[in-house]
């Protein structure tokens, strides 16, 4: 019993130095600027998060974004590591100029998003606040929404399988080991997809981990306008 129990302790002794080998690797990378595997452009169903902000009575927070006929609309664009991501790699982060913020309006249709997602995101990139954005604005273009969602005038109800296929249908290269759907209750919540650094399309498991797993998500006409 003496040395069953030795060798347990030795066993578990030798996990936790293998453990913490692992964790010191990626700790040296963790939240370095620029130091990431690819990217996950996110693209938000705006009429889910603006009927999901009415319950809530916060409609007039986002009385700009809803009161306009967006479908999809870019969330962010995030550095990502295989497994895991970094974020605010830069305290306090540098500033961001109003002139790109602005810029931005058209893609990411809210100030404070976008200033948020340079201060989370942004600054993990490795790149000045320009630069990113217009990373930000290649992501977007590299991607084509399929034409059936951009003017959805009643409420679709979609299998998050097929909502990838339509998806992969209309961008070549693009594979469902490069996309997933995120749901929020019953309601789609965004599109994600795996970008290299290149904007190329890429496999990715990372964003799997946090995939809808419903039949079917409710997809919100678009309204405003």
């Amino acid at each position: 019993m003496h040395r069953f129990v030795i060798s347990r302790l030795l066993i578990s002794l030798a996990l936790v130095a293998v453990s913490a080998g692992l964790a010191s690797a990626q700790d040296r990378r963790q939240n370095a600027p620029g130091e990431f595997d690819f990217y996950v452009l996110a693209l938000s169903w705006s009429p889910s998060f603006c009927e999901a902000a009415a319950e809530r009575g916060n409609s007039g927070r986002s009385q700009v974004q809803c009161s306009r006929p967006y479908s999809f609309v870019v969330h962010g664009l995030w550095p990502q590591y295989e497994r895991g991501f970094p974020e605010y790699c830069q305290r306090p982060s540098p500033r961001l100029d109003r002139n790109i913020m602005t810029s931005m309006l058209d893609l990411m249709p809210a100030p404070g998003l976008i200033f948020n997602e340079w201060d989370k995101h942004g600054t993990c990139s490795g790149l000045g606040a320009r630069a990113y954005f217009e990373s930000v604005r290649k992501a977007r273009a590299a991607v084509k929404i399929p034409e059936e969602f951009l003017e959805l005038s009643e409420q679709k109800t979609i299998a998050p399988g097929d909502l990838e296929a339509a998806f992969i249908k209309v961008n070549p290269g693009l594979s469902s080991s490069a996309i997933s759907v995120v749901c929020s209750s019953r309601r789609l919540s965004e599109v994600r997809i795996c970008l290299s650094k290149d904007m190329q399309f890429r496999a990715c498991d990372e964003i799997d981990r946090r995939a809808c797993r419903r039949d079917e998500v409710v997809m919100p006409p678009v309204r405003g306008g």
